[in-house]
């Protein structure tokens, strides 16, 4: 039953995908339309700019604790399971990784914007 729903939506998909060929719209690539528009201007340099490394740490620092975060919620499952002060004890070791990591950004600078 698996194989044959399998077989169907690969048909599907690939009549779709040849419907789109036939009935799509045909396009001639033009060299001025391919080309960027830029307020009516031949840009003389390169669109390019410098990436700034903080917006790349910040968003690798928002992963890892986030990931962190994402630890917490099978504390919510074991509330049951576990006893009260293993409980406290499970959260309490999460939420100090949490803040001694915040902490060594802090130190280190990551967080800083302005040199």
């Amino acid at each position: 039953m698996l194989l044959i729903m399998m077989m169907f939506i690969l048909l599907v998909s690939l009549i779709l995908l040849f419907l789109n060929l036939f009935i799509g719209k045909k396009e001639f690539i033009d060299r001025s339309k391919m080309s960027s528009f830029e307020c009516g201007f031949s840009p003389l340099v390169s669109s390019r700019l410098p990436f700034s490394i903080h917006f790349y740490l910040i968003g690798i620092l928002f992963l890892i604790f986030d990931m962190e975060v994402v630890f917490l919620f099978p504390i919510l499952i074991l509330v049951g399971k576990l006893m009260f002060y293993e409980w406290i004890y499970l959260s309490l070791v999460i939420f100090l990784v949490l803040f001694f990591g915040l902490e060594y950004e802090k130190k280190e600078g990551s967080l800083k914007w302005i040199f």
